[in-house]
């Protein structure tokens, strides 16, 4: 286990050496395991500290990075995406775990057939309609189908704690009166408060870390997100070579926000997920 640790965890560490080392030392070669000719320039550049010649002659980006555009953009589009999807998914898995209804369960496993089909097979199709909607470099264009492409497993997920609530909470305000409607907000919702954070924190998550879809969609700073931004930071370099001592920081900060909600929740999603029973 102790191997294993550190093997998880060097490459965070070699990430933040390189962040907090000197680009024109990083280009000498240096193999040492401590940051090379300590600096801050790469968090500095980051954040618009630097001005371009001065990042230049530190052997960085030369062309302004627009970091708060890109992070804002980052949490408009995972909030978006988390809102939504765990409304979408909270309703369907209500619906197939209470409501009795014609070919319930046929219906529940042909849209689990959601899981077996690689999301890369969807990017295609899902591009022609975001261009017929004319919502290309477009924050919507980006999160819209974000929302979609993974909710088989959320449905899922709702749907296994919805099935352990007692049904008799249920009929008990079924018959003082409540519509399903009623049933579903202000009661089956209110008792689901661990499942439906712990699938906000795993949305969110993959939101944020989401590369590929944004890459297709985002051409401009008004759409694109922290980690189609990181790839921009890299292909702005002077004539030495990548700004590597900036990417890692930028890539350090964009990481952080995740890294430190996954510390403080992981313990309530392995007991949501345990609870939920899925394997």
């Amino acid at each position: 286990m102790i191997l294993v640790i550190i093997g998880s965890l060097f490459p965070f560490y070699w990430m933040l050496r390189t962040a907090l080392s000197s680009n024109n030392a990083l280009y000498a070669g240096s193999n040492s395991v401590l940051p090379v000719q300590f600096s801050w320039g790469g968090f500095q550049r980051v954040f618009g500290l630097q001005t371009g010649q001065e990042a230049i002659d530190a052997g960085g980006a030369g062309q302004p990075i627009n970091f708060w555009r890109y992070l804002l953009n980052s949490i408009v589009v995972s909030t978006i995406v988390t809102v939504l999807q765990v409304l979408f998914a909270a309703m369907a898995a209500y619906a197939f775990a209470r409501l009795q209804w014609r070919w319930r369960e046929p219906v529940f496993m042909f849209f689990l057939t959601g899981l077996m089909i690689p999301a890369i097979f969807t990017f295609l199709p899902n591009f022609v309609l975001i261009k017929q909607l004319g919502l290309v470099d477009t924050l919507p264009g980006v999160a819209l189908p974000m929302v979609f492409m993974t909710l088989p497993f959320a449905i899922f997920f709702l749907r296994q704690f919805f099935m352990g609530i007692a049904k008799e909470v249920e009929e008990a305000a079924l018959i003082d009166g409540a519509s399903k409607v009623m049933v579903f907000f202000r009661l089956i919702i209110p008792m689901s408060t661990a499942p439906i954070t712990t699938l906000a924190i795993l949305t969110y998550m993959a939101s944020w870390n989401d590369y590929f879809w944004p890459l297709m969609v985002s051409y401009t700073d008004k759409s694109r997100v922290l980690t189609v931004a990181l790839g921009v930071f890299k292909s702005q370099t002077p004539q030495t070579g990548p700004d590597w001592a900036g990417l890692m920081a930028a890539t350090l900060v964009a990481a952080l926000p995740m890294l430190l909600l996954f510390a403080l929740s992981a313990r309530r999603i392995v007991n949501s997920i345990g609870f939920s029973g899925i394997k």
